[in-house]
């Protein structure tokens, strides 16, 4: 499973550096003012372009919210930052099909809509203001340094002009090696876990918990079931497509699989962190807010794709092979690791490795700030 994704992690995550080396921090803040349906999908493309660890994502949500962004845009911002960033949707159409990765774009938007709609009925002023409260307690929670860190380059010109200067491509090394830093603890906890389950979990344990004899039942019983076996499965970002990969040739729903992935901002330890965060009458209204989005997210592109055909009838997602074969995806592995190279030996050489030892540091520290407006390398 890793050499099969290993191409489209590189790819995604550079995509995703380069974005991160032109699009300031203080851009974001003046863009998500407040909760009307134009600013919310502005705060989900710009989340969209953004980190793709969950850790960092959370925490860079706090970081806007605290700098004078709407909660409810702050919120979106963090979904699509996970959910709906273009290194998840690859994987996803390498490992499960590309019916996989259409579910995810369109899910994702829903369960935003959805999600801003409960926070309307649901979330008074008053605990806005009680998680305002909270949150500029600066309470560390995990990868804080790494969501401080701007390193976005400044000067005019158009994007492409930017993005071609050596400013820029320092600073695309540097966001490209810390977001590996950031996501290589889940990603290789949820490979070895996805690998464990595949080996030693037998496939008729999956197709009775997720009822596969009963085609109704298990189609409304997987998004109620998907968010629960995610959050007590600890692994987030990315880390968590192989584990659903497995689930997928288990027997879960389409719609199932599309819950469970979104479930990555529910798991326990990030659940502990909206308390430190927020407090706990948020974090509560936030789980139960995340959870019904995320079901009903599950059942609409279960339906959707049900009716439009598009759901696979074969189990057979990218989960074990014999061993690693000569073809295409290992010239693509070899030549993205070169690119991976290039950007390391560029990271190293402009004073990197002090700022990974900052990654986990407090938020509100200005040594985690690193701005490369004024930098020539």
């Amino acid at each position: 499973m890793t050499w099969e994704i290993l191409w489209a992690l590189i790819l995604g995550f550079a995509l995703s550096a380069m974005v991160q080396a032109v699009v300031r921090r203080e851009t974001i803040v003046g863009l998500m003012g407040d909760d009307k349906p134009r600013t919310l999908a502005v705060a989900a493309g710009l989340g969209a372009a953004s980190s793709s660890c969950s850790y960092a994502a959370v925490a860079l949500a706090r970081s806007l919210f605290r700098k004078g962004a709407n909660f409810t845009a702050a919120m979106a911002f963090e979904i699509s930052s996970t959910n709906l960033v273009v290194e998840l949707g690859i994987i996803l159409a390498l490992l499960m099909g590309w019916q996989f990765t259409a579910a995810e774009f369109v899910g994702g938007p829903l369960m935003i809509i959805v999600l801003a709609l409960l926070f309307r009925l649901f979330v008074r002023s008053r605990l806005i203001d009680a998680a305002r409260e909270q949150a500029d307690r600066g309470l560390a929670g995990s990868m804080e340094g790494h969501a401080a860190m701007d390193m976005s380059v400044g000067g005019e010109g158009s994007f492409w002009r930017r993005l071609s200067s050596g400013r820029a491509f320092t600073s695309v090394s540097h966001v490209f090696v810390m977001e590996w830093a950031a996501i290589l603890r889940d990603l290789i906890i949820g490979l070895l876990i996805a690998g464990a389950i595949a080996a030693w979990v037998p496939e008729t344990f999956w197709q009775q918990f997720f009822l596969t004899d009963h085609p109704v039942w298990s189609a409304l019983w997987g998004p109620i079931v998907g968010p629960f076996v995610a959050i007590i499965s600890f692994v987030c970002s990315i880390g968590n497509v192989p584990l659903a990969a497995v689930l997928w040739n288990g027997g879960i729903s389409f719609g199932g699989v599309i819950a469970f992935i979104f479930a990555d901002l529910l798991i326990l330890p990030i659940l502990n962190i909206y308390r430190k965060y927020y407090g706990t009458k948020m974090t509560l209204t936030l789980l139960g807010t995340f959870y019904v989005s995320m079901v009903v997210a599950g059942y609409f592109v279960e339906l959707l794709f049900g009716a439009a055909n598009l759901i696979p009838s074969q189990r057979s997602a990218t989960v074990m092979h014999a061993g690693v074969s000569w073809n295409y995806t290992s010239w693509l592995n070899i030549v993205f690791l070169v690119i991976a190279a290039i950007l390391v030996v560029r990271f190293v050489a402009t004073g990197g490795i002090p700022m990974l030892r900052m990654m986990g540091g407090s938020p509100d520290s200005q040594s985690h700030q690193h701005d490369h407006s004024h930098q020539c390398h």
